[in-house]
């Protein structure tokens, strides 16, 4: 971290970090967080302090802050209220559709603060959910607290051994930026991001391997979906491949990426590190949790790297302010223009 800062921010529905590990790593601080999952809270605490917000509903004053940002849940929004108050006349905007959910809070808290910067992460299909119509109100709402929206599906696999695409979406304050919008850049080549000989372990404990018959039930799965022309079924991986998306149900049998083992043998499921690693954290990356909760919260996680890059998109395009000579950057490498992916996460699963 740089010893002053360039511009500070707020990190809401923080996670296990991931969003303030990218943000960071080009000279932000974090200032107040926000996080209601009790075991979330312990891996963010042993990574970075303990977040000062529990339950967003009861945040109502935040530190000066130049970003807000937040990997939030979606929810649908009712048009109940809208329809009682165009019956009665009376006036509506995009605020009252978002009423009862945790979208409703951010942008509670964006319409007190109005902060210059606001990047939220979501999951790809919440640009259909609901046949489009709760990405459309998200927008107008952020448009009605004056912001300039602009978003994009963004992919790891630049960055990481793992498909996973969310979309982000980046609101700018006319009155800070006279209007601009914020213009995503091109997104590296995916070929070129690293396999997965770069996060695997050597040693693995027998733990982590299937049984005969957990294994024979998910090939069986796989062959009866199969026939009915499904795409059911498990992910199997080795060292050159590349792993499906990580999800927040790996715990349960971990079939969407299973790891080959020796010839005739079951395959296993990913480490808890190999994860963490899956995602972009550093090794020095503490996880205090249990197995189980460590799938989840690395499932539910951002890649750290790809927050980096759009965090890194903000700082040249002058949204965010650019360091100043001498700042230390931690993730040097997730946020070089000509990096080689491989080549830093194997020297990272080597350190």
């Amino acid at each position: 971290m740089p010893a002053q800062p360039s511009f500070r921010f707020v990190d809401v529905f923080a996670g296990i970090g991931g969003m303030r590990q990218g943000f960071e790593s080009i000279g932000g601080k974090c200032v107040y967080s926000v996080e209601w999952d009790k075991y979330a809270r312990e891996t963010y605490e042993a990574n970075f302090e303990l977040p000062k917000g529990s339950n967003v509903r009861d945040v109502t004053e935040l530190p000066d802050h130049d970003a807000l940002l937040a990997g939030f849940p979606c929810q649908p929004f009712s048009i109940a209220g809208v329809s009682k108050k165009t019956s009665l006349g009376r006036p509506h905007g995009f605020m009252d559709l978002t009423q009862g959910t945790l979208f409703f809070e951010l942008a509670r808290l964006l319409k007190a603060h109005q902060p210059p910067v606001v990047v939220l992460e979501n999951v790809k299909n919440l640009l259909r959910h609901d046949k489009g119509r709760t990405f459309r109100v998200i927008k107008n709402a952020l448009e009605e607290l004056g912001y300039e929206v602009t978003h994009d599906i963004v992919d790891s696999r630049p960055w990481v051994p793992q498909k996973r695409e969310r979309v982000f979406i980046v609101g700018l304050h006319r009155d800070a930026y006279d209007g601009r919008a914020f213009d995503f850049p091109e997104q590296p080549d995916p070929e070129t991001g690293p396999r997965m000989a770069a996060v695997l372990e050597t040693s693995v404990t027998a733990k982590y391997g299937k049984s005969e018959h957990v294994w024979n039930y998910l090939q069986e799965y796989h062959r009866k979906h199969a026939a009915a022309g499904n795409g059911f079924g498990f992910g199997l991986v080795g060292p050159d491949d590349v792993a499906r998306t990580l999800s927040a149900r790996y715990y349960k049998d971990g079939s969407e990426i299973l790891v080959r083992t020796e010839e005739g043998k079951p395959p296993r499921m990913l480490t808890p590190r190999e994860c963490a690693r899956l995602m972009g954290f550093p090794e020095t990356y503490e996880i205090p949790v249990s197995d189980t909760q460590a799938y989840k919260q690395f499932g539910n996680s951002v890649v750290v790297p790809v927050v980096a890059w759009v965090a890194r998109a903000l700082r040249d395009k002058q949204v965010l302010p650019v360091p100043q000579p001498g700042d230390l950057l931690t993730l040097p490498e997730a946020i070089d223009d000509e990096f080689d992916a491989a080549e830093v996460l194997t020297s990272l699963v080597a350190s």
